[in-house]
């Protein structure tokens, strides 16, 4: 028995994957380390809920403490030297040899040379660099290791460097050696023995305790309101430490990713159930859903990147990105709920949680009442500029609440905010990627679209003009139209301009182009005539595919006549041909149906305008019956079924295209003409 599976169990499974998939991605993108989420500093107060040990743990000495008693340890310490006492007869040797090459004969006082090499060499010759070392260590002595490998302690005082060496021979030498450069034979035979030092250091710190006590289980450590003396700050350091020891060794253990999963799972279940229940067609449209989860995903992962490094804070994230791009293509509702949704998630990875939801949930809101739409782009830099404002006004008031001092307040956050605005910036570069990855339109797009100036437009109005002031005139009526019922008025103005773009193909077949001709349909065949009529449709979608328009723009092309017949034709043909069954394909437009307020408002002004041209007379009476007329007609037909317009809604555009082709059709005085002067 075969199994079959429908279309619609395919997007289901599809989306259930995709449901699936962000879970996932989130769940591998959580801190893998636990942190403590606390904050705190000495003098200020405690800002959280009482505070008692859960288990026992050390109090671990600060730094600066550790410091002090090493450095008292290893006051009297002496580093270790090692001599080596072949250097003296190698010296003194290649000093007589030398002198002998170059003289013919044995320096002059050979015995004075050699005791005070030996008794030199037999101290120690040391670099300068290490001899300036110890001295600034305060070293007052070093511990020489002979050949033998006994250790004597030498004062640093007594030891030779190359200069005092030479200085000593010199001291009591008799004139005639002067003249030998002796200095070039005093070379350093007492080396820093690093091994053997800090392996001495080592030792002698083993025994340094790095805790200072115990605290027991169910000790009271601090509470709400006190302030934090260094007692309680070692104390509380010392229990984040063992905090975070304990929490990372079972951080990957079942029951946590177990509970991770539910809390995901519950946040985007919610998300996902929005959307299914109020959100429809974005619902229904795979792409639009990959792009949210997409956007979601991004963001927590950019905080925990920050997360992964102390010198970064997570507040440098744009974390504003999500509901101003989300307000960009679709409404500012799905926008600040899928903000909350992602800031839910990400305060879990977060310290503070309470104050991280108070900022993130504050500035979506700004984020959504500021960004209106999109038309130009130094309303992005308006946004960006709020939303630094708004994070600082609430930063400050929360800070000037917990601590109560505004000398007490950290500043440094802000820093973190300006970043955080000022890559909202880049949201302009990100809107235009989104928009071409997943067929996407912004009100950018839009207004680039509706300028009649671009070269498709100024084509459009040479080739066919009466279509093009056809197209000018239905844009206005839709507009106004879209604007009243709440519909997107900059969509429904640019699929306007562009609907008819197809009788550019053929315009001479087309009333509106032809200045009073002959109108060579009416030599063709009725169904000949009807299908060239109908062409426009395809055409035009064809010229707005090669002039690479939005889906969404295409969509307006194909359903402004939906399923409707070529009725000039049709009609002509039945009257004509009365005993014949027309073949009804023939005279019918492809569609499809419109499929939202904006290109059912399209259908309407088109039909509306297009048919106020032909009016005898145009009186209230007339235009309002020719407005009724026609759309009821199209309501009968069907046209309509497909799309989420009202009754309401369809009364409302009745009642403005009535207005607007009054106005435009209104009575203007007859100006007299003079009277002829008699001559």
């Amino acid at each position: 028995m075969k199994i079959k599976i429908t279309q619609t169990q395919v997007q289901n499974i599809t989306k259930l994957g995709l449901f699936i998939c962000v879970i996932a991605l989130i769940v591998q993108l959580f801190p893998s380390k636990s942190k403590f989420k606390y904050q705190f500093e000495v003098g200020k107060p405690w800002s959280y809920e009482l505070i008692t040990a859960s288990f026992d743990f050390p109090i671990y000495k600060s730094d600066l403490q550790i410091t002090k008693e090493k450095e008292e340890i290893l006051k009297d310490f002496t580093p270790y030297f090692k001599l080596d006492s072949t250097k003296c007869n190698l010296q003194i040797n290649k000093l007589f040899t030398d002198w002998k090459k170059k003289t013919g004969q044995f320096p002059i006082s050979q015995n004075y040379i050699k005791r005070k090499f030996q008794s030199i060499y037999a101290v120690g010759i040391i670099s300068v660099a290490d001899y300036n070392k110890l001295l600034e260590d305060k070293r007052e002595n070093i511990s020489c290791i002979t050949p033998s490998r006994v250790s004597n302690t030498l004062a640093v005082q007594n030891v030779y460097t190359p200069k005092t060496a030479y200085e000593e021979i010199l001291r009591a030498a008799p004139e005639a050696i002067k003249s030998y450069d002796l200095n070039v034979y005093l070379v350093e035979n007492l080396k820093y023995d690093s091994a053997t030092t800090e392996l001495s250091k080592t030792d002698l710190l083993k025994n340094l305790s790095l805790t200072s006590g115990m605290v027991q289980t169910g000790q009271r450590i601090i509470d709400r309101g006190e302030i934090i003396t260094p007692a309680n700050y070692l104390e509380l350091s010392s229990l984040k430490i063992e905090y975070e020891k304990r929490k990372g060794a079972i951080q990957q253990s079942a029951i946590v990713v177990v509970g991770e999963i539910i809390m995901i799972s519950g946040i985007i279940c919610l998300f996902f159930s929005y959307i299914y229940l109020f959100r429809p067609r974005i619902y229904n449209k795979f792409g639009d859903l990959l792009f949210l989860s997409l956007l979601i995903v991004m963001i927590v992962g950019l905080t925990a990147f920050s997360l992964q490094y102390d010198t970064l804070s997570y507040y440098m994230v744009p974390f504003a990105l999500i509901p101003i791009i989300i307000r960009v293509f679709f409404d500012p509702r799905t926008a600040l709920f899928a903000h909350i949704c992602t800031m839910l998630i990400i305060s879990f990875m977060v310290d503070n949680s309470f104050q991280f939801i108070l900022l993130q949930v504050t500035i979506g809101m700004a984020a959504v009442s500021s960004l209106k739409d999109m038309t130009q782009r130094s309303q992005l830099a308006q946004t960006a500029l709020y939303i630094f404002l708004c994070y600082c006004i609430m930063y400050l008031a929360f800070q000037l609440i917990s601590e109560g001092n505004i000398e007490r307040i950290n500043w440094q956050p802000i820093l973190y905010f300006s970043i955080s605005s000022a890559c909202l910036l880049f949201a302009y570069v990100l809107i235009y990627i989104f928009e071409k990855m997943f067929s996407l339109i912004s009100s950018v797009t839009l207004v680039e679209l509706t300028n009649i100036n671009s070269d498709l437009m100024m084509k459009f109005a040479e080739v066919a003009p009466g279509t093009f002031q056809h197209t000018l005139q239905v844009s206005n009526l839709a507009t106004e139209a879209a604007k009243k019922i709440n519909a997107n008025s900059l969509l429904v103005r640019t699929g306007a301009l562009y609907h008819d773009i197809g009788k550019m193909k053929h315009p001479e077949f087309f009333t509106e182009n032809q200045m009073g001709g002959k109108n060579p349909l009416t030599d063709m065949d009725y169904e000949e005539a009807a299908k060239i009529v109908i062409s426009h449709v395809t055409d035009g979608i064809e010229i707005a595919k090669k002039s690479h328009l939005p889906e969404q723009i295409i969509n307006f092309i194909g359903t402004h006549h939906g399923f409707g017949k070529a009725k000039f034709f049709y009609t002509s043909f039945i009257n004509a041909y009365p005993d014949k069954t027309p073949n009804d394909a023939a005279f019918t437009y492809p569609g499809p149906l419109p499929n939202n307020k904006e290109t059912a408002i399209l259908m309407m002004a088109d039909a509306v305008e297009a048919r106020s041209r032909s009016l005898g007379v145009y009186t209230e009476e007339s235009i309002n019956e020719m407005v009724e007329s026609m759309i009821n007609s199209q309501i009968a037909d069907g046209q309509f079924k497909d799309a989420p317009i009202t009754f309401r809604d369809v009364e409302t555009v009745k009642s403005v295209f009535k207005e607007k082709i009054k106005n435009i059709y209104h009575t203007r005085i007859a100006y007299p003409e003079a009277n002829k002067v008699a001559p």
